[in-house]
């Protein structure tokens, strides 16, 4: 696929590590992207509705969302979105260290694209966005890369 321009991603994570980890992985992966974070699912949800301070938010072409966070956990954040027909579509991978069965189940039941656990290395978290990388946005036909 030809990408001409950076790939919006929009990070929805409470822990302020893992955002830095997320975002140091992606910027050695050499993708040409922006990130934006949320720190919790009322502020990704925000950002997604372009409610308050995101009224001029962009639209995500991928989301990367934790699962246990304050306020709005993410199980919530994707039940709501996919509910929602002009969001609907973007893809969510689900980025996180709960390894729970459940967890597993009910994201995957609210129409979660992906499950990835966040891993304890650096550089086996750098495979991870490698695999991203290469799956959603170089193989994968991503929604908004579509002309209508």
């Amino acid at each position: 696929m030809i990408i001409n321009r950076p790939i919006e991603i929009l990070l929805i994570e409470d822990n302020p590590s893992d955002v830095v980890l997320t975002k140091e992985a992606f910027e050695e992966s050499g993708l040409e992207c922006n990130i934006y974070v949320a720190k919790d699912g009322v502020e990704g949800l925000d950002f997604l509705y372009k409610r308050d301070k995101y009224v001029h938010a962009i639209t995500p072409d991928i989301i990367l969302l934790d699962i246990n966070m304050p306020k709005k956990g993410g199980k919530e954040v994707l039940a709501d979105m996919k509910k929602n027909p002009n969001i609907s579509s973007i893809p969510v991978i689900m980025l996180t260290t709960s390894k729970a069965v459940n967890d597993i189940k009910d994201c995957y039941a609210l129409h979660a694209n992906s499950y990835i656990l966040i891993p304890v290395s650096f550089f086996e978290f750098l495979e991870v966005v490698e695999q991203i990388k290469n799956y959603w946005i170089f193989n994968n036909k991503l929604p908004s890369f579509v002309n209508h």
